[in-house]
């Protein structure tokens, strides 16, 4: 494998493809789409509800309050035929009947019904005028009690369907997050080794988070946006179509805004989302190596980087606000020349009679809900922008390989009889070359000593036994058949590595233990414990083996950690014990405990020895020397010797 080609590129995202992006994300919504039927359902209902707000407040104003103009002569008022508003009022009632009689100069009598005009009202007593007016004061209070129950019901609508999108937000993330920490957790150790944690962090954290929106709001109240846009068109165009059109007249404007503004917008979140990548690497750095900052004296230095990274970043969160900081204000600016234009031309057409008050007062409120769904879709496709760059990133590492085997018939793996190299190559890249042409064989039960100068590929040559890497050329076979056709956990389940520094994790001394074993006897872990050594330091522990170490082991000395590792490695039982210097920088006494440890851990096994130090060695049935990537002896401790060649002066040294 070559590993440049691990790398994920932040910087490579020049390409807008929103569309394929929301296709790879439907598959995680998918076990959801109940929850997203019944969330548009509501959306639904919501919008019939806003839609209606305004509708029922024109009812009010033409019906109840000043009802719409009618033609006829008033011959009370003396006025020459026109349009003229009455109040009609039903004369069989006696005690209406009565105000007519006292008022009979300014009504007009038909048979059982009379009618006086609006203008002529103010000439009643207040007392007269509210009786005869309470079928429209009854009225207003139906309107009133209707209104109310809109109000009540699009509260109890919003509520139900913010909380079910809130839901079905978290549970798609939630699967999103572990689908990439598994997928993460299967990459091949390549892509670990040029890929700095900070940036990986910030996958799994900020960029998930960021897709919430997507889930929670945007899906959702983009329907409902378009469903309320549509729906106050149809009412605009069905109470008023020529006022509507004129009102209409700022949209493509709008458009036009909305487009230049969605794409500085991708491009800000874009920055924005490097950076904040970039800030969590260098903090991530610098925690793991505080150490060597301070002793080093590099605070200052390593601050003045950390102020460019978030110097960097504050420039593209400002220029993101300024993206919105101007786009909002031009749709709002938009928005008031619109309600400007629908006060000209409506009030114009209230005062000639052309249109009523209620149904000018209805325009203006639709022409203000209108604008917001039209806010609130280029907010919410701004935030998509952000989600999207999010998602890019995530798909970049989705899209790297496993580390699996080969699609082709894969063999079942009962025990490891023989390992084999042939004429294997390894290259990191082009001009670094680590292994070449190297060939050997390891039969069950041999141990076998790789040694040789630092750089000469002993680390690499393990990291492709244990399948971290894959050969560039040449060939591995286990058992007489190429490695990559078992599979890589079958594979990875028969061998154990001590490394020259082992990674404890935060928790109990028997979890580290049992890593990956899901439980053991209370017999065999005595037993286990004991043959790795563990037994006296795990004692001295305040809760024994359920002792909580942090995270790296800090809290015990090197020594133990290495008995911790190899007590993790006696758990998995392996055929095959790969040994890099397990005595590495550890002092006597637990050196002494160690190779007693690793003693009874390679009885009966297939062990491979990388020895820094040449001791080590010397036990081995075989040894091999290796140098610049190359095997240049071979043979027994005794047999090198007697050569006096590289091995012999490696001895010497």
């Amino acid at each position: 494998m070559h590993t440049d080609q691990s790398v994920f590129d932040e910087k490579e995202l020049g390409k807008s493809y929103d569309m394929k992006l929301l296709g790879r994300l439907y598959p995680y919504t998918r076990p959801y789409k109940f929850y997203f039927m019944v969330s548009v359902l509501l959306v639904i209902f919501i919008t019939l509800f806003d839609l209606s707000l305004p509708y029922v407040t024109k009812i009010a104003i033409d019906t109840y309050i000043i009802p719409e103009t009618t033609s006829g002569k008033s011959s009370v008022a003396d006025k020459s035929l026109g349009k003229t508003r009455y109040l009609h009022v039903d004369i069989t009632d006696p005690e209406i009947s009565a105000i007519v009689v006292r008022y009979s100069h300014l009504f007009e009598i038909h048979t059982s019904k009379a009618r006086i005009s609006f203008d002529n009202l103010d000439k009643l007593d207040k007392e007269d005028l509210v009786f005869i007016r309470k079928t429209d004061i009854n009225g207003l209070g139906f309107i009133t009690l209707i209104f109310v129950f809109l109000v009540i019901a699009n509260f109890i609508f919003n509520f139900a369907q913010v909380f079910i999108m809130e839901y079905t937000g978290q549970l798609t993330m939630h699967d999103l997050r572990m689908h990439l920490f598994d997928h993460i957790q299967k990459l091949p150790v390549a892509f670990f080794s040029h890929n700095p944690v900070g940036r990986l962090v910030t996958r799994v954290t900020n960029d998930i988070h960021n897709m919430h929106e997507l889930f929670t709001s945007i899906i959702a109240f983009v329907f409902k946006d378009l469903f309320l846009l549509a729906g106050i068109s149809v009412v605009m165009l069905s109470i008023h179509w020529q006022l509507a059109l004129i009102s209409f007249a700022v949209l493509p404007f709008v458009l036009i805004a909305s487009l230049h503004f969605s794409k500085q917008a991708r491009d800000a979140f874009r920055t924005l989302r490097i950076k904040v990548a970039e800030i969590n690497t260098r903090f991530s750095e610098t925690i793991g190596g505080i150490k060597v900052v301070q002793l080093f004296l590099h605070e200052k230095e390593n601050y003045r980087s950390f102020k460019k990274i978030n110097h960097e970043n504050y420039l593209a969160g400002i220029k993101q606000i300024h993206i919105f900081a101007l786009f909002m204000p031009v749709v709002e600016t938009l928005g008031a020349v619109s309600l400007a234009i629908v006060i000209y031309f409506g009030g114009g057409g209230v005062v000639a009679e052309n249109i009523s008050l209620g149904a000018l007062v209805a325009f203006i409120s639709y022409m203000k809900m209108f604008f917001r769904p039209i806010r609130d879709i280029a907010e919410k496709y701004n935030i998509l922008q952000n989600a999207l760059s999010s998602a890019e990133r995530i798909f970049l590492i989705l899209d790297k390989e496993k580390a699996e085997c080969d699609e082709s018939e894969v063999f079942p793996l009962d025990s490891i009889k023989e390992l084999e190299f042939k004429q294997v190559g390894f290259v990191y890249s082009k001009t670094e070359q680590i292994l070449n042409q190297v060939s050997f064989k390891v039969r069950k039960g041999e141990t076998l000593a790789i040694v040789g100068p630092t750089g000469s590929g002993k680390t690499t040559l393990i990291n492709l036994i244990t399948r971290f890497y894959d050969a560039c050329s040449g060939s591995i076979f286990v058992n007489g058949k190429p490695i990559n056709r078992f599979g890589l956990s079958l594979l990875r389940s028969k061998i154990a590595l001590v490394p020259q520094e082992p990674f404890i994790f935060s928790g109990t001394v028997k979890e580290n233990i049992l890593f990956g074993i899901d439980d053991m006897s209370e017999n065999k872990m005595e037993r286990l414990i004991e043959d790795s050594r563990c037994k006296s330091f795990i004692a001295r522990l305040p809760e024994g083996i359920l002792s909580v170490l942090t995270e790296g082991g800090k809290s015990v000395s090197s020594g133990e950690r290495q008995l911790i590792s190899i007590a993790r490695a006696f758990a998995k039982d392996p055929e095959i014990m790969i040994l890099d210097e397990a005595t590495s920088y550890i002092d006597s006494e637990t050196e002494q405990y160690i190779k007693e440890a690793l003693a009874n851990l390679m009885k009966s096994r297939t062990s491979i020895i990388v020895a820094h130090r040449l001791s080590t060695a010397r036990n081995a049935d075989r040894i091999i020397v290796l140098y610049k990537g190359r095997i240049i002896e071979e043979g027994t401790h005794d047999r090198l010797m007697g050569k006096k060649g590289y091995y012999y002066k490696l001895n010497q040294l």
